[in-house]
C-alpha cells in the first residue's frame, strides 16, 4: 500500500509546482484538477487490497460497481467545478485530463504489479 501513497504525495507536490511556477495563474484550477483523479486512484487501489486479502472472489464485482461510481463521481465533481465553483474551464480540464489518465495509468501499472506479486 506504500507505493500508493508516493503517488498522491507526487500528484501534489507536482501541482505545487506547477502552480507556483512563474506566470501561472491556474493554481486553483490545477489543484482541483488534480484532487478528484487523486480521490478515485487512491480510493480504488485501498478496496483493491482489502478486498484481495478478505475475498479474492468478490473482486471482480467490486471494480465494476467502482467503475460505475467513479463514472457518476467524475461527472458530479466536474460539474461542481465547472459550474458551482466557476474556475476558469481550459486550465481545469488540461489538468484534470493530465491528471486522470496518468494517475489510471499509475494505477493500472500498480495493479499489474499487485498482482503479479500475489501469485503462487
Amino acid at each position: 500500500m506504500k507505493p500508493i501513497w508516493w503517488v498522491g504525495a507526487a500528484a501534489l507536490a507536482s501541482s505545487g509546482i506547477i502552480a507556483a511556477a512563474p506566470g501561472v495563474e491556474s493554481d486553483r484550477e490545477v489543484l482541483l484538477g488534480m484532487l478528484a483523479p487523486l480521490v478515485g486512484a487512491m480510493a480504488t487501489a485501498a478496496l483493491v487490497v482489502r478486498t484481495w486479502a478478505a475475498r479474492p472472489e468478490a473482486l471482480t464485482p467490486l471494480m465494476i460497481g467502482a467503475f460505475g461510481a467513479k463514472l457518476v463521481f467524475f461527472g458530479a465533481y466536474v460539474t461542481v467545478v465547472l459550474k458551482v465553483l466557476a474556475v476558469r474551464p481550459l486550465p481545469f480540464v488540461i489538468s484534470f485530463t493530465t491528471y486522470f489518465i496518468g494517475l489510471h495509468l499509475v494505477e493500472a501499472l500498480w495493479l499489474q504489479r499487485f498482482f503479479a506479486g500475489t501469485r503462487q
